[in-house]
């Protein structure tokens, strides 16, 4: 079965877990998600992730998902630019989420990152999701 959003899909399993209480998700990998896993983890929404290679050059990854006081640490995780609409931002333009409390990832020429690197580098890209 082909995925036609799969940074979509690892969304919406990590907050498919998280709903659920799980310690931990899986999702195939690809380059895409292991940076925007990169990103979660550097801003603390998530504690990490672990990358399992398996016979045929498929490849898993195990996502380590993070609490406090029982509560899930992402409130609120939904993907901005989809297959079918594409969103750009400038950098003087990019979204701000919850007054500064949340991250909008945005995949720039320079790679993935954090709102406020964008804004600190001065470049803009494809807003992929936001996270609060």
């Amino acid at each position: 079965m082909s995925i036609n959003d799969p940074l979509g899909d690892m969304l919406t399993r990590i907050r498919n877990g998280q709903m659920r209480k799980k310690s931990s998700v899986l999702s195939p990998a690809s380059k895409l998600r292991v940076m925007v896993l990169d990103v979660l983890r550097d801003e603390g929404y998530i504690r990490g992730y672990t990358r399992t290679e398996f016979d045929g050059g498929k490849a898993e990854l195990d996502i380590e998902l993070k609490y406090f006081d029982g509560e899930p640490v992402i409130q609120e995780i939904q993907r901005v630019s989809k297959p079918g609409r594409r969103v750009y931002s400038s950098a003087s333009s990019l979204p701000v989420v919850a007054s500064g409390l949340g991250v909008s990832i945005v995949s720039t020429p320079q790679g993935v990152m954090a709102d406020h690197q964008a804004r600190e580098n001065n470049v803009g890209g494809e807003v992929l999701c936001r996270i609060f």
